[in-house]
């Protein structure tokens, strides 16, 4: 990590505040507690219990690492979830192949949430006109609002998250924006948009509480509960399911492949490397070493760069002429859009000290 991220802080011994923050959450996750083996078999257990239809839980499916890894450690714990693939209009096709040998070669039933690709595209196409940095951030929110809202159709208490400490703790809070900001979601695209929004599944942050506190679904985060090691599941996924890996975190989406590797680093000066490369350093996968000779490659082919941006362009309806003028725009803070992040982060916080109290 360096300084393109803006808060990043050095104690007197040189070591940064990802480092520390990252020490004092895995410290927290039941993966390291001595007793480890005994709490996920009692969360597979409550899980279980907690059956009232056809399913214990639901899980997304993106045909990535982290959310194949759960789908695979879901199996061997005998749990019955529903799988729901999110279909934005951007897989790659070692995505799909992924998805299907997963549920194929686990007996998982699979549901596919198809958005509705008009809609969707003026969405992006009104952040690319807002200057945001977390264009990304769309996808996410859809995500958990569908998994959310089948889990309640489905009457399912457990939706199992790919989430993990392990390997995502370092993340620069500039670098991104609150997945569940529906109202900054809403304010840009009534600035920008062209559409209104009718099927794109929403959750706003009271939304989410009502579903967590009222309905009583729960996100639990199974990767937490074993010393999970990116490597490791790269290699025992591939020889169990056939699973092929696709070059890059999150880069079994063509979007996002674009989106990681050449707009941020070009228009926000921002390489995700450098937060993927620093997990897995703090994970105890790589060296320092490797990661720093990894940050020296480039992030694009050539002629696979030239290749993504015609196809990504086109697919969005963007001009390359609009697409330059695009890239030279200083980037705006998500905050100059009305937002919920504040209240949400309290709400986050109040709900933290109920907890350990």
């Amino acid at each position: 990590m360096d300084s393109s991220d803006p808060d990043i802080v050095f104690d007197e011994q040189g070591v940064c505040n990802h480092c520390h923050h990252h020490d004092r959450r895995v410290a927290q996750i039941p993966a390291f507690a001595p007793d480890a083996r005994q709490q996920l078999e009692s969360v597979a257990l409550r899980i279980k219990s907690s059956r009232r239809g056809e399913y214990d839980s639901i899980m997304g499916l993106s045909g990535g690492v982290d959310s194949s890894y759960v789908a695979y450690l879901a199996h061997r714990l005998g749990l019955r979830p529903l799988a729901v693939h999110f279909d934005n209009g951007w897989n790659s096709e070692v995505a799909v192949r992924n998805i299907e040998n997963i549920v194929k070669k686990l007996g998982f039933e699979l549901q596919t949430y198809v958005i509705d690709w008009p809609e969707f595209r003026d969405l992006q196409r009104s952040f690319f006109r807002a200057h945001v940095i977390d264009i990304e951030m769309l996808t996410d929110h859809a995500i958990f609002a569908a998994l959310y809202r089948l889990a309640e159709q489905n009457r399912i208490r457990y939706v199992l998250s790919g989430t993990n400490f392990a390997t995502e703790s370092v993340m620069p809070r500039s670098w991104l924006h609150m997945k569940a900001d529906l109202r900054n979601i809403k304010a840009i695209q009534k600035r920008y948009g062209t559409v209104k929004l009718r099927s794109f599944p929403t959750m706003s942050i009271w939304k989410l509480a009502y579903y967590q506190y009222v309905r009583g679904i729960r996100s639990v985060s199974l990767l937490n509960y074993i010393q999970y090691n990116k490597t490791h599941a790269i290699r025992e996924l591939s020889e169990q399911v056939g699973w092929q890996y696709y070059g890059g975190k999150h880069y079994e989406s063509t979007f996002t492949k674009f989106y990681q590797a050449y707009i941020l680093p070009t228009k926000f000066g921002v390489d995700k490397r450098r937060c993927h490369l620093s997990n897995l350093v703090l994970n105890g996968e790589i060296s320092r070493d490797a990661a720093l000779a990894e940050l020296q490659k480039p992030l694009y082919d050539d002629s696979e760069l030239a290749a993504d941006r015609a196809y990504v362009l086109k697919k969005l309806g963007i001009a390359p002429d609009d697409f330059e003028i695009y890239l030279r725009t200083p980037g705006v803070p998500h905050s100059d859009y009305p937002s919920d992040e504040s209240i949400a982060r309290r709400l986050i916080e109040l709900t933290r000290r109920l907890r350990s109290a």
